[in-house]
């Protein structure tokens, strides 16, 4: 199955914290084709303890609730969009210590 087919836009890069709140519009079936598509790709244990948590829940009697959106917000991750270190956001020099630099081998500790 490709992750277009599936039932959550994105799901592969949705956050962890967040995949509690997006899979309660879903229905067991739903729920059953993203577990699947997680055992066979990536397998994360949170994931998969999610998505049985809200199968179990399901079974139990509870309502899917809410809409899934058409589309995710994107998580930023480190990189590209990370602020450049400037002397402005650059944290203050760090003098070594009185009795000697532990990097150094030639000055004594």
């Amino acid at each position: 199955m490709t992750t277009d087919a599936l039932p959550l836009p994105d799901f592969d890069h949705l956050p962890l914290g967040n995949l509690a709140e997006h899979v309660r519009p879903l229905d067991r079936s739903q729920l059953q084709t993203l577990l699947e598509h997680e055992h066979a790709h990536g397998d994360r244990l949170p994931v998969v303890e999610v998505l049985t948590a809200r199968i179990a829940a399901l079974e139990a009697g509870a309502e899917p609730a809410g809409s899934v959106p058409d589309h995710l917000p994107e998580v930023q991750q480190g990189g590209s969009g990370s602020p450049a270190v400037s002397p402005a956001t650059a944290g203050p020099t760090i003098n070594p210590p009185s009795h000697g630099d532990p990097t150094n081998p030639a000055q004594p500790r």
